[in-house]
C-alpha cells in the first residue's frame, strides 16, 4: 500500500488549501486515514482523522475545528484536508497517515509523504 499526499504550498493568512491523500494497492482496506503536522521544532501533532468502524467518526485538533474539514472520493480511494481560514500557526509540513488493513501484513500505520504548508502575509 502507498499513500501519495498532494497540495500544500503558500498563501496569506485567511487563505485556504487543499492537501488530498491517495490511498493505492492491491487488497487493502482503509482503518484510518488523516494529517498531522510538524512544525519547526515542535512534534509532530494530530491535525484531522477520519476513522471508520463500529462508530465512525472524524476527529479535528481543537486549534483546527471550524476551519479544516475532511471530506473523501471513495472511488478514488481518496481524501481531502480542506483548510479554510489558514493563520501562520498552521505552517507546518503536513502528513497523511493512514491505519490500512492488508491481507499479508494486517493492520499497520503507513505514511505519506511530507508536504509543506506555509501561511504568511
Amino acid at each position: 500500500v502507498q499513500l501519495q499526499a498532494s497540495g500544500g504550498g503558500s498563501v496569506q493568512p485567511g487563505g485556504f488549501l487543499r492537501l488530498s491523500c491517495a490511498a493505492s494497492g492491491s487488497t487493502f482496506v482503509i482503518n484510518a486515514i488523516g494529517w498531522y503536522r510538524q512544525a519547526p521544532g515542535k512534534q509532530r501533532e494530530l491535525v484531522a482523522e477520519f476513522v471508520r468502524g463500529s462508530n465512525t467518526k472524524t476527529v479535528y485538533a481543537d486549534s483546527v475545528k471550524g476551519r479544516f474539514t475532511i471530506s473523501s472520493d471513495n472511488a478514488k480511494n481518496t481524501k481531502y484536508l480542506q483548510m479554510n481560514s489558514l493563520k501562520p500557526e498552521d505552517t507546518a509540513v503536513y502528513y497523511c497517515k493512514g491505519n490500512i488493513w492488508t491481507p499479508t501484513q494486517g493492520s499497520i500505520d503507513y505514511w505519506g509523504q511530507g508536504t509543506q504548508v506555509t501561511v504568511s502575509s
